[in-house]
């Protein structure tokens, strides 16, 4: 990873701050893209004493707002005119229905809206590197799903853990179209399920749901071995080549029949792409 360019979402703790973290280490020069400037400071100081990487940089925004994301994207783009590696991490779960500025419904915009357009905004410099890999953070909670296309934004029925089931099938689906998509660029994708992580995931989304995820923590395991998936996809040689897969456990995995959906995941970046007001 010596000399290479990692794009990294959701970094600021838990299994994307110990993948910086580690990618840092393996030389890698690390690009923060976060929302609260404390904690994104506090991790930016911290990797130029893990060694080899040099002139990490970091980037704010609010990922769950589209127009955010572009100006990430294209500031971004425009201090790194080579991106080697992007990693899709930045997610959360939401104990109640809300609607960003763009009308969408937060998990939707936030988990899956961010990953689509950050990538597309990011697609020049991916496509300068040699090798370039999209790494996104997708979930086992996409089991039992399957997309309302007429009710992206659970508008008619909202359930936090459905819509946070269905927002890790999108990035599933995204991946599987990414890839199809972005074949014979030179460009991979693939997606990962960390396994469930003892993180400040789900801290702050309200009521009954901040405890009852408090106490499944009790059962979860470390940041340090939820972040290894991210870090093989991001680095290994096995994967050279490999793209549109799920892994879990640094190995492929089967995702549900939904996520092996081609129309779905084909409908699903058109719808996104309208969202977003991007070009096919």
């Amino acid at each position: 990873m010596k000399g290479k360019v990692v794009v990294i979402t959701g970094a600021t703790s838990g299994i994307g701050e110990v993948a910086a973290q580690r990618l840092a280490a393996m030389g890698a020069r690390i690009v923060l893209v976060a929302r609260n400037a404390a904690r994104g400071q506090k991790t930016l100081t911290r990797l130029p004493s893990l060694g080899a990487g040099a002139g990490h940089s970091i980037h704010y925004g609010e990922l769950s707002r589209i127009a955010d994301c572009k100006r990430v994207a294209a500031e971004i783009s425009a201090a790194e005119p080579r991106v080697d590696v992007l990693i899709n991490n930045a997610g959360a779960l939401f104990g109640s229905r809300q609607v960003t500025a763009d009308n969408l419904e937060e998990t939707f915009a936030t988990n899956h809206m961010a990953y689509f357009v950050l990538t597309m905004g990011l697609q020049a410099s991916l496509r300068a590197a040699v090798s370039a890999r999209v790494v996104s953070t997708a979930s086992a909670a996409h089991k039992g799903y399957t997309l309302d296309f007429d009710d992206l934004q659970a508008a008619n029925s909202y359930s936090a853990i459905r819509a946070y089931g269905r927002s890790k099938l999108c990035n599933i689906l995204f991946t599987r179209e990414l890839a199809r998509r972005w074949s014979g660029t030179g460009i991979t994708a693939n997606c990962l399920h960390p396994g469930f992580v003892a993180t400040r995931f789900g801290d702050a989304s309200g009521g009954f749901l901040s405890t009852a995820v408090s106490i499944a923590k009790i059962f979860a395991i470390s940041p340090e071995k939820g972040a290894e998936t991210i870090v093989y996809l991001a680095s290994s040689p096995e994967v050279s080549g490999i793209s549109g897969k799920y892994f879990y456990k640094c190995r492929p995995a089967t995702p549900t029949a939904g996520g092996r959906d081609d129309a779905a995941a084909n409908r699903l970046w058109v719808e996104s792409a309208e969202l977003a007001g991007l070009e096919l």
